[in-house]
């Protein structure tokens, strides 16, 4: 499960919005375990600059400050989001190969014609990328 407070959900949803027609995509802060409790989000720089559209990518230096930053407040990187222009909010053959982080929620919002309409999590799972998988995360607001 991935537990978002209301005013980070919306936060995310937001940023993909705003970025329309573009990815948006950021990084979340929390406290791993059973649950991924997401206590922070920290917006990223998309670096795409040949497909913005339908890809995304965060460049290495703003994952080491995250991490950093999080560190130095006792939560971890439980997470990432990503919004998908026009598409649906399920993750393409492109999310799954670019996936690394096991443990991690891996979150998408549809944003159609610039507004957000479905929120989706996926957990990936796996220890290595021979078995990696993404599963299904039922996202808890509140």
């Amino acid at each position: 499960m991935l537990k978002l407070t209301q005013s980070d959900y919306e936060a995310l949803r937001a940023h993909g919005e705003e970025t329309y027609p573009h990815e948006c995509c950021g990084i979340m802060l929390g406290h791993a375990g059973d649950v991924n409790e997401v206590v922070e989000l920290i917006r990223a720089g998309n670096t795409r600059t040949d497909s913005a559209h339908n890809r995304y990518h965060i460049a290495p230096q703003e994952l080491i400050a995250a991490q950093r930053a999080g560190r130095k407040k006792g939560l971890d990187i439980v997470g990432f989001y990503h919004s998908h222009p026009d598409h649906p909010a399920q993750w393409s053959p492109t999310d799954f190969a670019e996936a690394h982080w096991f443990g991690c929620s891996y979150v998408i919002t549809a944003t159609a014609q610039g507004k957000a309409v479905v929120t989706n999590a996926f957990l990936l799972r796996g220890t290595s990328e021979d078995d990696k998988r993404f599963e299904d995360q039922e996202v808890l607001v509140g």
